[in-house]
This record gives C-alpha cells, structure tokens and sequence, in this order.
C-alpha cells in the first residue's frame, strides 16, 4: 500500500497510510455496532469505513482473533482491543462533560470518530477535531446532513507540524478554560522523542486541571513473537507501530500530568470483554497496552 499526498481527493485511497488506519478504527467500530453484546453504537462508522475499511479489517482479522500464534500463545484480540478503548474513552468523556463541567474536548487527531454526533453531550461544549485535512474533508462529506450534538470545530493541521496551536486558538479553543484531551490510537505510531514534544505542547496550551486520555504499549509489546502477526500487517501498510512505554505514569509525570495506567481486563477496563489474564506490572516480559487518564498539574 504506497501513500499518496493528494489532501483534498475525495477518494479515500488518496489517504496517505497512517490516515487510511482510520478506516480500520471506522471499520472495527461497525462491527462492534452489530453485535449483540456491543460496547456502544456507531451508527455512522460503517459508511465511513466503506469497502476500503472492510478490507483492511480482513486483513487485520485474518491474524488476529482467538487463534494460537507460533509461540504456543494466543494473538491479541484486535476487535475486544479496539471495543474497550472506545468504550472506556466514552465514560471518561462523559464523566468530566457531565460531571465535572468540562466544557472543550479536544481529539488530537480526531480521525473517523463521531462521539460528536452519537453521544449527547451538555449545553455549550465545544468539540475540536484536529487531524489531516483530506481525512477531515472525507468524514465531512460522509457526515454531510448529520448535525453533530455539540459545537463542532475542525482543525486541519499535522499534530507532528509547527503551528496546530495558533490554528487551534483561531477555533475558538481557549487555553485558559479546562479541556480535556483525547490522543486515541496514535501514539505507538510517533518516535519517543515525538511523543514526549506532543504532550509537552498539549500541556503548555492546557489550562492546570485539565484531562488527558490515551493509550499506548509498552516496549515488549512492540518485539514479542505473538504480536509478530499483527504488526507485520501495519508494517506491511507503511505503518509500523515505533514507540513503546514500559512506565506511562513517568512519562506523562514528565510532562506535567498526574495519571492512572490501566491494562484491558482491570477493573474499569474490562466491560465484560477482555479475553485475556491481565498480567501484573511487575511481571517483565509481558506485552502490555495502557490505558491512561489523568489531569494537568498547576505549574510548581
């Protein structure tokens, strides 16, 4: 699959690689909507993900699953994976809306997600989506007609380029009132060093008390013989997953957060769905994926 530049074709193959993952995320949460025992419904993803998000999914879930990899190991259940993130990212942003008066939600990058339009959301939220232009003109002309339930502004700039600050203020986002962030899916995508400069920039625009939401692997994750299967696949689309963090809590602590790390299947992170024993921290060796929350500390 080679990357193409075109950012305002409408055909989704003009996605460059990392932004053609988002159909996947479209896809898997289609799936997710028709069954029985769902985590939540998205009853726009599958005209979002279209054909081309299904075939990636068969690609994904022709090497995951609940299947024996080589090693005499199970290979990572993708969809329960995919389910539990958006369902846990779904309270945490419902529980700091409603409960705790936050009233800007930042998605960096907001990819194909339609919290906006499937979830209600309280009087005066204003919801930024940050990311690519040509996926921002994609999911719009797929959600044309379909009002969102909160006060959407779309960002089109590169979370890794030099100026999404500036663009995000001319939004209408305010540094100085509380927000909340969401980094979903993205950062085993950055090198290291890019991961700690986005979260360092996200501080430095955030007002203290505001929250942070993300998910990331640790270093294992990224070389064990049992995750081989999977990330063959996004390395063989042009999108190998670089960076893992074996302390998460140290790494946002660095950047000015105070956060909690969970793994799928602890308490909060499990709804019922995670397939796997969750091993315990101390245990080396283990791949993990963390889910992590927490908020920006005044400054010291």
């Amino acid at each position: 699959m080679t990357p193409r530049e075109n950012p305002t074709a409408a055909d989704p193959a003009a996605l460059t690689a990392l932004e053609r993952t988002a159909l996947l995320t479209a896809a898997l949460r289609a799936a997710e909507s028709s069954r029985a025992d769902r985590l939540y419904t998205d009853p726009y993803a599958a005209g979002l993900a279209g054909a081309p998000g299904r075939e990636l999914l068969a690609e994904i879930a022709a090497v995951t699953g609940r299947r024996t990899g080589t090693d005499g190991t199970d290979v990572p259940s993708t969809p329960d994976f995919n389910a539990i993130r958006t369902r846990f990212l779904d309270d945490r942003l419902r529980h700091l809306t409603h409960e705790h008066g936050v009233r800007q939600v930042v998605l960096a990058p907001a990819g194909l997600d339609t919290r906006a339009w499937r979830l209600a959301w309280p009087d005066g939220t204003r919801w930024f989506e940050i990311d690519r232009p040509a996926l921002l003109g994609h999911k719009g002309r797929r959600l044309a007609g379909r009002p969102p339930q909160a006060d959407l502004r779309t960002v089109a700039a590169d979370l890794t380029g030099p100026d999404w600050e500036e663009s995000l203020r001319k939004s209408g986002y305010d540094p100085a009132r509380p927000s909340v962030w969401v980094l979903e899916g993205l950062l085993y995508y950055l090198p290291r060093d890019d991961v700690r400069r986005l979260l360092t920039r996200i501080a430095a625009c955030s007002a203290p008390g505001s929250g942070i939401a993300a998910d990331l692997v640790n270093t294992a994750a990224l070389t064990l013989p049992h995750m081989k299967p999977l990330l063959s696949v996004f390395e063989g689309w042009g999108t190998p997953w670089v960076s893992g963090f074996d302390e998460p809590e140290a790494l946002f602590d660095a950047c000015g957060y105070t956060v909690t790390a969970l793994q799928p299947g602890d308490e909060g992170a499990d709804f019922g769905r995670w397939p796997d024993p969750v091993p315990p921290r101390h245990v080396p060796g283990e791949g993990r994926v963390f889910f992590v929350h927490g908020s920006l500390r005044a400054p010291r």
